[in-house]
């Protein structure tokens, strides 16, 4: 296994302001630059952050000290004091690893094993497909813990290779040891796309250049639902990227699928991807940004049985959170336009600065626009390799509407 060197870890008392303090009580993970009213020394990336009550001078948690981010403190443990050493990580992945038990039950060998903050790891993700586990890092943090995890992952996921993603910011800011985004940290690896099975539908991941870690699996079983639900039916996948809800119901029968995305390469990967599974239907594809392409099919009076529409995150930065509302009220009123008689309509949001509530609320106030009868047949959110911890790692919502009901 490539090893990055023995770095030494400090230990750094840290008292915070009461609001932080009190936030860090009800097990938020992260602690601002701006919160904390001491420290006893400065300190370096991954070092051990160790948080006081301020008056009682009571251990309420530890975290790992992060120098280049607002986010100064990530934290890992609360509560109760415990030494974050190899067999914590050990315990805290046999954890997660618990969670995607019944997950692991169905005919499905690709799924996330650590969720960042949602399993005690802020800014550390891993992916598994297959018998390939993809890491992909947000934070310097974690270069001192680096081997040591990657040796408990591959022991609890049974990893033959083992994959290095980094964030674009973590590879242009700071030490990364020589490290390379892409690099092969463990095993052999014939060909960068691997294939895996995600309730029974085969797909490709190219785990060395793909986006992200690959591929995203959080849609899982909404992409299954779809699928489902596509028997004898004509679908429209609007931003269909690699094909996730395309693949689905062209493997559930679908009768024809229409695949648009404004990406001629992600295109080209739905094509493969279905052509992975037996299947009858036609497949379409659609090269066009989504709002121009949806004016171009109601012009041409195109109607769908299933319309999904599940665009990328349009709300990264607070001051985008306007222009993302608005972007979905815009494609939920095209959307519907879009919708046969007695068809669905699925729209998807994976803004977390955009909440659920609010989601929803646009999205159906538009449907009510349109004048034509709905019912909301069901709201759903993060498949269970996905789990939520704290409210700002809620993040997905998905919405199934059956248009024209009495």
């Amino acid at each position: 296994m490539n090893t990055i060197p023995s770095l030494p870890i400090n230990r750094i008392a840290v008292k915070l302001k009461p609001s932080a303090e009190r936030m860090v009580k009800k097990q938020h993970p992260w602690v601002f630059q701006n919160s904390i009213s001491k420290q006893s020394m400065e300190g370096k990336a991954g070092d051990l952050a160790i948080i006081y009550d301020a008056k009682k001078n009571k251990f309420l948690a530890c975290g790992l000290l992060d120098p280049d981010s607002p986010i100064r403190i990530k934290l890992l443990q609360f509560a109760t004091p415990k030494t974050i050493d190899a067999e914590w990580f050990a315990d805290t992945i046999k954890s997660a690893m618990h969670k995607r038990k019944s997950l692991l039950t169905t005919d499905t060998n690709s799924y996330r094993i650590l969720f960042g903050e949602n399993d005690h790891m802020p800014g550390f993700i891993a992916d598994v497909y297959a018998d390939v586990l993809v890491i992909k890092l947000y934070s310097h943090i974690w270069f001192p813990y680096l081997d040591t995890i990657v040796c408990n992952l591959i022991e609890i996921t049974k990893a033959k290779s083992v994959v290095l993603r980094m964030s674009r910011l973590l590879q242009s800011k700071g030490e990364t040891f020589d490290l390379q985004d892409g690099q092969l940290l463990y095993g052999t690896l014939k060909n960068e796309v691997i294939l895996f099975r995600e309730h029974g539908v085969v797909f490709s991941a190219n785990v060395i250049h793909g986006h992200k870690t690959g591929y995203f699996l959080d849609h899982r079983h909404n992409r299954k639902r779809v699928g489902g639900m596509s028997k004898n039916k004509t679908v429209l996948d609007i931003f269909s990227y690699a094909g996730g809800f395309s693949v689905h119901a062209l493997a559930g029968g679908a009768k024809a699928v229409t695949s648009l995305d404004i990406s001629q390469q992600a295109l080209a990967s739905a094509q493969d991807n279905a052509k992975l599974n037996t299947h009858s239907g036609t497949h379409h594809i659609m090269v066009a940004d989504a709002f121009e392409g949806l004016a171009q099919l109601i012009s041409e009076k195109k109607k769908f049985d299933i319309v999904v529409i599940d665009p990328p995150s349009f709300a990264k930065r607070e001051s985008e959170i306007l222009r993302a509302k608005q972007s979905y009220a815009r494609l939920a009123k095209l959307g519907v336009q879009m919708v046969a008689p007695s068809g669905i309509l699925v729209l998807a949001s994976c803004s977390s600065r955009v909440t659920a509530e609010e989601f929803f609320e646009i999205s159906e106030s538009e449907l009510y626009r349109s004048g034509r009868n709905f019912n909301s047949i069901d709201k759903t959110y993060h498949d269970s390799d996905h789990p939520i911890a704290f409210p700002e790692g809620a993040y997905l919502k998905c919405g199934y509407y059956q248009m024209d009901t009495e």
